[in-house]
């Protein structure tokens, strides 16, 4: 199985920032003890701190299935960061294994 990387972008709504930073480390917590997790890691942009984009990378496309049925996914993603966000851009990336 080949490993998948996540790249997700949020533009967070004007004043949500802070609580939506704190809900991100609440989730990259939960996320990172999910068995098929190898990287979870948040990044805010230098120029501009309503951008925020979230790294990701997953053992398999079945892991990366898994992680999107849990219930950290469903309260804190669904239930109480998206609709603090102006815009969400999620791309999915076949990793290619070296050599």
């Amino acid at each position: 199985m080949a490993e998948v990387r996540l790249v997700a972008r949020y533009v967070v709504s004007a004043g949500q920032e802070d609580e939506v930073l704190a809900l991100l480390q609440q989730l990259g917590d939960a996320v990172r003890t999910e068995p098929g997790n190898v990287e979870f890691e948040i990044f805010r942009h230098a120029g501009d701190p309503r951008r925020v984009a979230l790294l990701e990378r997953y053992a398999s496309r079945e892991a990366l299935d898994a992680h999107r049925e849990t219930p950290h996914f469903a309260e804190l993603v669904l239930g109480r960061i998206m609709p603090k966000l102006d815009s969400r851009v999620v791309e999915l990336y076949d990793m290619e294994s070296a050599g």
